[in-house]
């Protein structure tokens, strides 16, 4: 079972390295629908699982300079406390009884739905965001700080109980919000912000216990090495065929979860 989860692991792991989505997106539902993991503890392992894999990536763009610190800031401001009220709630509510089971499989349904449709009219989607209509941009304009921290409310209510969430519907907030940063900061942004959320979660549901860290280990074995390899070879496969298989993969994974 150990080489199966590695193997797992080292799969997602290239998936996430040539495309950019998130490790969430696959690695939850995978362990649910394929090894039977309860849903909580799926997602209490895939949050430090993330966290851990994105402390590299958040230290690069650090070192690059391409992390918005004042944009992480804003965004922790509404993820952070959203994200222990949430575990407060799931621990009230009993995280792996069944109506908590319910609700993250559902919720993980919807978050793998949308993240479908991002992958989908991402392009759409982004110039909708670069476009200057003046409405669009006199909003911003006069409630971009409230804007952020909202997101930030609403990505961690996400991530903490679908581990899903903090990449590709994070990103389309910030392109709609800060049009005018660069892509790459953007995503250094984000990356940088998942970290502590992700984190925070992750320890969370390690006190509840719904963190397998035997798994957390055998995930990690294979993936790092999974994600190396993905990021070299990710330019040779063509994104307009890779992006809607995979969107269309987790659309199918999606509206299983949900019924």
């Amino acid at each position: 079972m150990e080489l199966g989860y590695t193997l797992s692991g080292l799969i997602v792991g290239f998936i996430v390295g040539v495309t950019g989505v998130g490790g969430g997106s696959l690695m939850t539902p995978l362990l649910i629908l394929m090894f039977g993991i309860s849903p909580a503890t799926a997602v209490g392992t895939d949050l430090l699982y993330a966290a851990l894999t994105k402390v590299g990536g958040a230290w690069v763009h650090n070192y690059r300079g391409t992390v918005q610190w004042e944009l992480v800031g804003r965004l922790a401001i509404g993820s952070l406390p959203a994200a222990l009220f949430t575990l407060f709630g799931l621990n009230a509510l009993g995280v792996e009884n069944r109506d908590s089971s319910d609700l993250i499989t559902n919720t993980l349904g919807v978050a793998l739905f949308l993240t479908s449709l991002v992958l989908l009219f991402r392009h759409q989607l982004s110039h909708l965001g670069h476009s200057h209509l003046g409405f669009l941009a006199t909003w911003r304009d006069r409630h971009i700080v409230s804007a952020t921290v909202f997101t930030g409310v609403i990505l961690g209510i996400l991530v903490t109980i679908t581990s899903v969430g903090a990449g590709a519907l994070g990103m389309v907030a910030l392109v709609f919000l800060y049009p005018r940063s660069s892509t790459v900061n953007l995503v250094g942004s984000d990356i940088a912000h998942a970290v502590p959320l992700t984190l925070i979660a992750g320890l969370g549901h390690a006190y509840m216990g719904t963190v397998n860290f035997s798994l957390l280990g055998s995930l990690l074995l294979g993936s790092l090495p999974g994600i190396y390899f993905g990021s070299h070879v990710g330019g040779r496969i063509p994104d307009n065929i890779l992006r809607p298989l995979l969107a269309t993969i987790l659309a199918i994974i999606g509206t299983k979860l949900m019924w």
